[in-house]
């Protein structure tokens, strides 16, 4: 659909020009005067307002004439892994027993440079610091399994064992040898129409669903792990993958009700508003008091907005359905712009 409304019209070019990564999904910039179109964190040169059109669907603007920019690529997802890389993690996952060299990248035809800056970027770590974590996760369900510490120390590619061990105290908090160390709290990465989020899950569950721009993200995880008692580790296990399946189908207008298993271990209260927020249908929205007065408590009006807030599984728990009591839309950790996409979303793919 072209967008007609100034204000809003303002609003796109604003988070144009300051490449809001929390726009992305929301609209489509076509520019007149090259024809080509593009989404809100092109690193392209900003065209002029009045050279402009802002649409919020893609194939509306793809019908309307407009080519693909080959700088932000918007037909693909937000930020997915490019090519390149997926080749760089599948060497990875394909040799856990050895340490993946830039060497062996350049006889693949892959550009170090270009996979570290990219894991630099968007995992904000090192692409050996994440093959690392990789091999080590791989140590640790071969010890669960029962495999001893020095046959998984070799084949893991370690040298020695007490190498093998000091890694392993490094990253989990004690030796492969005692069990009074610090649970994993497994990260991944996932891309979707609005941006790329991280999903953490731990044996229990999923424990946290995030975009990857969230303020104060990093505060995020090391609550998230002092809680826990866990350490992050990058890496994948069943319940991550059943994330990526489900939010995939979510994002394809398939699946309203997600199946699941959470671990939100919290407070009684803030466990209680998280599921009434589970509780508000897909395609329909609630407000704070209205989530207090089923609660009982019609007073509890800011807890409730409270707990609403630290809420760490977006779109499963969701939050996004939450808004003001006069219909405006109210804060929303993943931005304004994104909320309102979801509840679009929804409504427009709702069953009946």
């Amino acid at each position: 659909m072209l967008v007609t409304q100034p204000q809003l019209i303002d609003d796109f070019y604003k988070a144009l020009c300051e490449r809001q990564p929390s726009y992305v999904g929301s609209f489509y910039v076509a520019v007149k005067t090259t024809s080509i179109f593009c989404i809100a964190t092109c690193h392209a040169r900003k065209p002029k307002k009045e050279n402009v059109d802002f649409y919020t669907k893609l194939d509306d603007v793809v019908k309307a004439g407009f080519r693909p920019c080959k700088v932000c690529k918007p037909l693909q997802e937000a930020n997915e892994m490019p090519d390149v890389v997926k080749q760089a993690v599948a060497l990875v996952k394909n040799n856990l027993g050895e340490k993946v060299t830039d060497t062996q990248l350049k006889e693949q035809g892959i550009s170090p440079e270009t996979v570290r800056r990219w894991f630099n970027k968007h995992y904000g770590m090192t692409f050996q610091s994440y093959a690392r974590m990789m091999r080590m996760n791989n140590a640790i369900k071969e010890l669960d399994a029962g495999k001893k510490a020095i046959d998984t120390a070799f084949e893991s590619g370690y040298e020695s064992l007490s190498g093998f061990n000091d890694a392993f105290k490094k990253m989990t908090g004690h030796s492969p040898t005692t069990a009074d160390g610090k649970i994993i709290i497994l990260i991944d990465r996932l891309t979707t129409p609005i941006g790329p989020m991280f999903v953490c899950a731990t044996q229990q569950g999923v424990c946290l669903i995030e975009f990857d721009d969230r303020k104060n993200l990093k505060a995020e995880f090391d609550e998230l792990q002092k809680r826990l008692n866990g350490v992050m580790m990058a890496g994948e296990n069943e319940h991550i993958a059943q994330t990526k399946i489900e939010l995939g189908q979510y994002f394809a207008g398939e699946r309203e009700v997600f199946d699941l298993t959470l671990y939100t271990p919290s407070t009684e209260f803030r466990e209680s508003v998280w599921q009434g927020l589970r509780d508000i249908p897909y395609g329909t929205t609630s407000s704070y008091i209205g989530q207090a007065q089923r609660l009982g408590n019609e007073k509890a009006v800011r807890a409730v907005a409270s707990a609403n807030g630290q809420n760490r599984i977006a779109i499963v728990i969701p939050c996004h359905r939450v808004i003001g009591k006069d219909g405006s839309l109210t804060g929303y950790a993943g931005g304004l712009a994104r909320k309102k996409w979801l509840l679009d979303h929804e409504a427009a793919n709702k069953n009946g």
